[in-house]
């Protein structure tokens, strides 16, 4: 085999490894389903949404995924914020990268109009790709949910309010407190550090690589994540 053929083999291997993606949990496919206070549906398009069935949603959040994870990996947390009064949509991305489509959210501002108010959100790179959409999306979007994540872009003048979420556990939890990239969030930030919370389990998938082994359940994790996220929607609704 000659060095090219070599070369292009490998070639395709890393591009085999780049697009599998993370593989999920049960949990996460179980959650791809209704229950008496959300009800479930799955676009052609991939998009995943829980309305709330006991009352009307005046508030949204919009999900974008970590780095080759699966949408289905957020359902159990999408389901649990929804069944709290709030429509929550996680949109696919190509290859599972948020950041190859940080416009996903448009599609469903437009589909949505009975929406007051806005936030969006992601883990990892999808919290970094949401807030790419705030950016330039402003006036439309009024919240920022970071699971693990910060934003490359300056949002200090866009007046959102911004929850931070991760584990004390996660390597990049000097980035998301680094003070250059809190400044970039504005006034109105609040942290949640999830104590011996890792990075993974902001999720329900596994193989999330150079990841320290979590000190707490991925349910007390996810447990916090929800509520911290609550919190937030709570505050931009309507009357909030």
């Amino acid at each position: 085999m000659t060095v090219l053929g070599i070369a292009l083999l490998v070639a395709i291997a890393g591009l085999v490894w780049w697009a599998q993606p993370q593989p999920l949990l049960p949990e996460a496919t179980a959650a791809m389903a209704s229950t008496p206070s959300a009800s479930f549906e799955e676009g052609a398009d991939g998009r995943l949404t829980w309305t709330p069935t006991e009352e009307a949603a005046t508030t949204g959040l919009v999900l974008y995924t970590g780095g080759k994870v699966p949408p289905a990996a957020y359902a159990p947390a999408a389901r649990a914020i929804a069944e709290r009064g709030f429509l929550v949509a996680i949109v696919p991305a190509p290859f599972n990268f948020a950041i190859l489509d940080t416009n996903a959210a448009a599609a469903v501002l437009d589909d949505h109009p009975e929406i007051a108010a806005w936030a969006v959100g992601g883990h990892s790179l999808g919290g970094a790709s949401a807030a790419l959409f705030a950016d330039g999306h402003q006036g439309a979007i009024d919240g920022l949910a970071l699971w693990a994540s910060y934003s490359s872009a300056d949002l200090a003048d866009d007046g959102l309010r911004v929850v931070s979420i991760f584990g004390s556990l996660d390597t990049g939890a000097a980035t998301f407190t680094d003070p250059a990239n809190l400044a970039k969030l504005g006034d109105d930030v609040a942290l949640t550090v999830i104590d011996g919370g890792n990075h993974e389990q902001m999720g329900w998938y596994t193989g999330q690589p150079d990841d320290p082994p979590a000190e707490i359940s991925r349910k007390a994790q996810q447990e916090r994540v929800v509520a911290a996220t609550v919190d937030l929607l709570r505050d931009l609704a309507p009357g909030g």
